[in-house]
């Protein structure tokens, strides 16, 4: 079994993708709200990378690609991957980091087209 584990822009790391690869997408996560974090680098990763993500998952699942991706359920992630036959579960997560502890609780969504 061959892996490979690749850290960068996530277009050129899908670029050689092909039918039957589980392809596993972890970017930084859409913001909660205007106050929330969202820079994890300097280039940031903004609402339109979130749009070219979610085009890419489309294009990696017509290529018959098995694809995860998890990120905050938020209204944006939602319009992006919903309706399209994904299957989106919803989990309840503790936080660790918040300046409030009473919000240390939220949710995500890991989307699979499997």
């Amino acid at each position: 079994m061959f892996r490979i584990i690749t850290a960068g822009d996530f277009e050129a790391a899908c670029k050689t993708a092909k039918k039957y690869d589980f392809i596993f997408l972890d970017s930084p996560y859409a913001p909660l709200n205007p106050t929330s974090l969202t820079a994890f680098t300097k280039e940031g990763f903004s609402i339109e990378s979130h749009r070219r993500l979610a085009s890419l998952y489309d294009e990696l699942t017509a290529k018959g690609c098995y694809c995860m991706h998890t990120n905050h359920n938020t209204d944006l992630i939602n319009e992006l991957y919903g309706n399209k036959g994904y299957r989106i579960d919803v989990v309840s997560v503790k936080r660790m980091i918040n300046s409030d502890a009473s919000n240390r609780v939220g949710e995500e969504v890991i989307i699979c087209n499997y």
